[in-house]
């Protein structure tokens, strides 16, 4: 008896050594796959895809007449910035009616004739929700505005002013607005300021009150009946503000406006209710995609939080680290990235909480970021259609659902940087513009003109109407984007040479090796799902050189990126890997580009490689 207690203390112990050497089943769980997963998405900016009517903007009936192209390039879904009818103040991200197309882009039997012809083709369509505000234009907020009773009141945030010292009105808070200026706006009618983090033609929606959210879940619930295959969530982190709106501390002492994200940034109850958006609308639908944007923040775990599955909020949420490694110390400015803290970004959300089911939305353009090319290629004559491939490699190659931002795919560049700032639409780079010039107004000589060319470097480098230039589809007027005598944006000038009529046939152009790359990564479960490793390089290549692993069951893939216009050689001690059998799958050069010590890679050479 005693020898079999002893005996089964022992197989105890053994067991409870054994289970600190395995890992548990959470740690070790690989990607599970999904079709949302293994999507690539294109992301559409209506009013600057294809104008079918003259009007100098694009439409719904503009992206039906390019859906083959699309389909042509390998898309698997399409995703309409938003269309909604709106004042647009801020580009239709101020909406007015969010149950229907704004006149300029069609109408609601256009987009029912568009995703009719989407699913025919095998692709799916996701929209655009914004829902942390409205349009002041809206029959909502119309109604909240008219009197503090009335049913629609606390549907909008609205607070009594301050009273300075000398009797006078001040914002509630002291929160800056993302836009510049107060986040609040006095309204004469109710004598009370309603919050709005963005424009004043923006105010934020009340998420505490029950009511808005049943109606923006009605939003939802609207769209998918009428075939909408999912949603991109702007904004979706800001829904919840901390009780009470407290002042922001103030880090810019001449400014009476301080950041205040600290109060509304991942608000306190905002998982609670994308949760509730889960359970009453997103649960009863399986094959949906649901990716959010959030806004002033790139916290791992705070993202990481409306991602895991367990969590059951989003499948995935878009980070900007990656497209920050090119800020400058001010607003809009710019500096190259450094390669080696490129990759180093990007290898912290490749790995981040993979195993725990975390999942990336891979982009490095959108409709909010300048040309990929113009900012982390080189978009000279020489090394523009190079260093645009290199850049379809890096993006390609990343575990993650896939977005593709429209001209993407040409290799479009930013805004001509002769072009001065009457060309620029945006509000948010006028308004910086404008108070740079006023405050260099105060210190400039009278007569004298105010210097704002670096301003001026920084908008044509990282403004956002650097994405939202008309697509140039052939190189007739305006690049065959409008027949009209004004477009709503000015045509890129280098529209005749380039544009994808002449790049559709050229085997070697910017599109087809997108085509090429795309078509490859559908059929490499290692490039969607598999593991990723930063290769650590000698000191004279980390500066411009890039080199990683994917792995996944059994396959290596070796991806290798030359960031630089000189040539460099890569050995094989330093990839400390055996080549005797490796084989080059893709390349954005002619010729294999083999040395006797290891890989010679040519300026903005790119290679993907099958490691033995």
């Amino acid at each position: 008896m005693l020898k079999l207690v002893q005996t089964s203390i022992l197989f105890a112990f053994l067991a409870l050594f054994a289970s600190f050497l395995v890992p548990s089943p959470m740690a070790t769980k690989e990607p599970s796959p999904k079709w949302w997963k293994e999507a690539t998405v294109l992301q559409i900016y209506t009013a600057s895809f294809l104008d079918t009517t003259g009007s100098g903007t694009g439409d719904l009936r503009g992206i039906l007449r390019k859906l083959d192209y699309i389909k042509d390039l390998g898309i698997d879904v399409i995703w309409l910035n938003p269309i909604y009818t709106s004042p647009q103040a801020d580009m239709g991200y101020d909406i007015s009616d969010y149950r229907n197309v704004d006149p300029q882009y069609g109408s609601l039997e256009d987009w029912d004739e568009l995703v009719k012809e989407v699913h025919k083709r095998g692709m799916k369509l996701i929209m655009d929700l914004v829902f942390n505000h409205s349009s002041d234009e809206h029959p909502w907020f119309q109604v909240s505005r008219a009197s503090k009773n009335n049913p629609k009141r606390d549907w909008y945030i609205w607070r009594d002013p301050k009273i300075n010292v000398s009797g006078q009105k001040e914002p509630p808070n002291n929160w800056q607005s993302h836009f510049q200026g107060s986040a609040w706006t006095y309204d004469d009618a109710t004598a009370q300021y309603y919050l709005h983090l963005y424009l004043d033609k923006q105010p934020d929606l009340n998420w505490e009150n029950p009511e808005v959210r049943d109606a923006l879940k009605s939003v939802m619930k609207f769209w998918i009946a009428r075939g909408c295959d999912g949603f991109h969530m702007d904004a979706i982190n800001l829904i919840s503000k901390v009780p009470g709106l407290p002042d922001a501390p103030v880090v810019n002492p001449e400014s009476p406006y301080q950041p205040g994200g600290r109060y509304y940034v991942n608000g306190p109850k905002a998982h609670e209710y994308i949760k509730e958006i889960y359970n009453d609308v997103l649960s009863k639908h399986n094959n949906l995609m649901i990716v959010g944007e959030p806004s002033r923040t790139n916290d791992a775990n705070a993202l990481a939080q409306y991602v895991l599955p367990e969590n059951k909020e989003l499948q995935m949420m878009f980070q900007f680290a990656v497209l920050k490694t090119d800020k400058g110390p001010v607003p809009f400015s710019w500096q190259r990235p450094d390669t080696e803290h490129l990759g180093k970004v990007i290898q912290k959300w490749q790995r981040f909480k993979r195993l725990e089911g975390y999942w990336n939305a891979i982009c490095t353009e959108n409709h909010d970021q300048g040309r990929s090319v113009s900012r982390f290629g080189n978009d000279t004559d020489q090394w523009r259609t190079l260093s645009s491939k290199l850049l379809a490699v890096l993006q390609l190659t990343q575990s993650g659902t896939q977005f593709v931002y429209q001209g993407q795919e040409l290799g479009v560049r930013n805004i001509p940087k002769s072009w001065g700032i009457s060309e620029y639409k945006d509000i948010s780079a006028l308004n910086y513009y404008n108070k740079v010039l006023e405050e260099r107004k105060t210190t400039t000589k009278t007569g004298k003109r105010v210097n704002m060319s670096d301003v001026m470097a920084g908008l044509q480098k990282k403004g956002r109407d650097n994405a939202r230039l008309p697509m140039p589809w052939n190189s007739s007027t305006h690049g065959g984007f409008t027949t009209s005598k004004k477009p709503w944006m000015t045509a890129h000038e280098d529209y005749p040479l380039w544009n994808a009529e002449l790049q559709i046939n050229d085997s070697s152009s910017v599109l087809s090796f997108w085509k090429r790359v795309i078509a490859f990564r559908k059929t490499s479960p290692t490039l969607i799902y598999g593991s990723f490793n930063l290769l650590e390089l000698e000191k004279g290549l980390q500066s411009t050189v890039m080199a990683y692993i994917r792995h996944w069951k059994g396959e290596k893939l070796l991806i290798l990126l030359n960031f630089s216009e000189t040539e460099v050689v890569v050995s094989k001690l330093t990839l400390d890997l055996n080549w005797q059998d490796a084989v080059v799958l893709l390349t954005n050069y002619e010729g294999l580009p083999y040395s006797d010590g290891g890989f010679k890679l040519r300026g903005w050479e790119s290679l993907i490689v099958r490691a033995p």
